[in-house]
């Protein structure tokens, strides 16, 4: 049986394969199966992981558990957050109060003062500045929120992608990402400049070269990117 080939059911209370329930056992919460084949569940042991056949992992059990990405899972004991291997030892020593999922074998946290920061599969910080908040690496990239609450970009060595800052930010997707200023949504590329003058009360990123975005008037319309209005749509 492949595992991506097996389902959470309807009520994420069991997994299907072809549409039948596999293991003959229902727990309180399944989530999905991710690479290598392995699952987070909860029963009424606690939380761990199981394999394709639905066998546990390891014995520890947690207050919560959550997919493996990278090969680290994060898994919360005694209101702690940390990250797995796959044989169930920690990866690191340190434990945080909150942790995401690696993305890029980078993974972001919330240390115990409340600051947010990006670790490696190590629990290494990645630089040494603390942000309000941080969000996760994509293609190379991710948004932070200074002490100011301001938005901008950093690389994988924590450095700011540009000078300006915003009022809120989205991830780079194909180049562009949106971005909000006093006036509204827009979308800027790798260097924080704007593709075009106008703004907008709502903004989705570019799917294959065009976006959804909604005019003060909340009247919809289709974008591309230089911000030229292709398609109007009625409310």
């Amino acid at each position: 049986m492949n595992w991506q080939d097996i389902k959470v059911s309807e009520d994420s209370t069991h997994f299907t394969h072809n549409g039948e329930m596999v293991f003959a056992k229902k727990f309180i919460e399944v989530l999905k199966y991710h690479a290598p084949g392995l699952a987070p569940v909860k029963d009424q042991t606690g939380a761990y992981h199981i394999n394709v056949n639905g066998e546990p992992l390891y014995r520890s059990r947690y207050e919560r558990t959550f997919g493996f990405y990278c090969n680290r899972a994060a898994v919360v004991k005694n209101k702690e957050s940390f990250h797995i291997i796959e044989t169930g030892e920690r990866a690191y020593h340190k434990s945080f109060v909150w942790c995401g999922n690696y993305q890029e074998d980078a993974c972001t946290v919330r240390d115990m003062g409340d600051n947010y920061f990006h670790i490696d599969k190590n629990g290494e910080r990645l630089y040494t500045e603390n942000y309000l908040y941080a969000g996760d690496y994509k293609d190379g990239y991710a948004c932070v929120m200074n002490n100011d609450g301001q938005f901008f970009h950093i690389n994988l060595q924590g450095k700011s992608l540009y000078d300006v800052r915003f009022k809120d930010l989205g991830v780079f997707h194909k180049s562009f990402a949106t971005a909000k200023d006093d006036l509204g949504w827009f979308h800027i590329n790798k260097k924080g400049k704007a593709l075009y003058s106008e703004r907008y009360l709502m903004l989705e990123p570019f799917y294959n070269g065009y976006a959804l975005a909604t005019l003060n008037s909340n009247h919809k319309v289709v974008i591309d990117e230089t911000g030229f209005i292709s398609l109007c749509i009625a409310p």
